[in-house]
């Protein structure tokens, strides 16, 4: 087993990063079948696989979620912190923090259109520690 590290800053507010890049690169040299399992250590963000396309990057992702979580709403996150980011956090829940990935001969089994991508619901500029372990 083996462990490495993203490190990304981002705007925040549904930013949507690519990792699947920075992760075939370490992968590349791995031999054999395996998991990787990639987790982003906030409650404000989401690790989800999905085709990374303008279309769907840009509006049909944030529309849904716009739809089902609405970030004009009142939650008693913020009553109860005195922020404005309940939306954030509720994202981050139903989404989730972390997916398995198997790999195989140093590269993903994911679909053709497939990409690994982190979400920050935050509403500010965050850095983010996505933590990725191997396991052979």
């Amino acid at each position: 087993m083996r462990r490495f590290i993203i490190d990304i800053s981002t705007e925040g507010n549904g930013e949507i990063v690519n990792l699947s890049p920075q992760i075939a690169e370490q992968l590349r040299t791995e031999r054999g079948e395996g998991l990787v399992h990639i987790f982003v250590n906030g409650s404000t963000a989401a690790v989800t696989t999905l085709e990374f396309e303008p279309g769907l990057v840009k509006h049909d992702l944030p529309n849904l979620l716009q739809r089902l979580i609405p970030d004009d709403m009142p939650y008693q996150h913020e009553a109860t912190w005195n922020d404005d980011n309940g939306h954030s956090h509720l994202r981050s829940t139903v989404l989730g923090t972390g997916i398995c990935i198997p790999f195989g001969s140093g590269k993903l089994l994911t679909g053709e259109w497939q990409q690994v991508a982190l979400i920050d619901f935050d509403t500010r500029p965050r850095r983010r520690k996505v933590i990725c372990t191997v396991v052979v």
